[in-house]
């Protein structure tokens, strides 16, 4: 394995411009490129390259195309998730997205950063930081969520948020930057919890 993509697996500054990273994302864009173009009658054939794909790929999965990613050996979705048309998941870092999530349209996962520092950008350094989104989330349309952040279990992002600090479970976000507008309670019965 080549330093560079050593680096950026540890999370560390690293130079993209390297010679097996440029491979794995060659790699990436042919696979997102035929699943962008699969046909809505062979589900099987989509499901085989996001299994080609993604670091991990749960039962019950469905993506509607089309999907961007940097690498996606770095995406983990669990089980009966459900992403939506457009969506974009930047995998330099890690991306991991729990059971039963549902991710609007037009969704942004985003790990990258690039340092404050201009010298180290102008020089072409940058790192990621990882994205966590629990059980049961539910991300609205055009929800960006950056980097380093975790969305707690059972928690509604609503739609347009962007989400730069962490989310705790059971609760409603909304805004930019997203904020806390009220909690769920998880015990209640499914009636008093259905408007955001």
């Amino acid at each position: 394995m080549s330093e560079q993509k050593e680096r950026m697996l540890r999370g560390d500054l690293y130079i993209a411009d390297d010679a097996e990273l440029a491979e794995d994302s060659r790699r990436a864009a042919e696979l997102i490129e035929a699943f962008n173009l699969s046909s809505v009658r062979d589900l099987g054939a989509r499901h085989a390259l996001l299994n080609t794909l993604l670091g991990k790929l749960g039962e019950g999965v469905e993506v509607r195309p089309p999907l961007q990613v940097d690498y996606g050996y770095q995406i983990s979705i669990g089980s009966r998730t459900f992403v939506n048309f457009g969506a974009v998941m930047l995998d330099v870092g890690r991306i991991a997205i729990g059971e039963d999530v549902q991710i609007g349209p037009n969704v942004q996962l985003l790990t990258a950063t690039h340092p404050i520092d201009p010298a180290l950008r102008r020089d072409k350094w940058e790192a990621a930081e990882p994205i966590v989104i629990e059980d049961n989330v539910w991300l609205g349309g055009g929800v960006i969520v950056g980097p380093g952040v975790t969305i707690g279990t059972n928690t509604v992002v609503g739609a347009g948020a962007v989400v730069t600090s962490d989310l705790p479970s059971n609760v409603v976000a909304v805004g930019v930057p997203a904020r806390v507008v009220r909690t769920i309670d998880a015990d209640a019965p499914a009636a008093t919890n259905q408007r955001a």
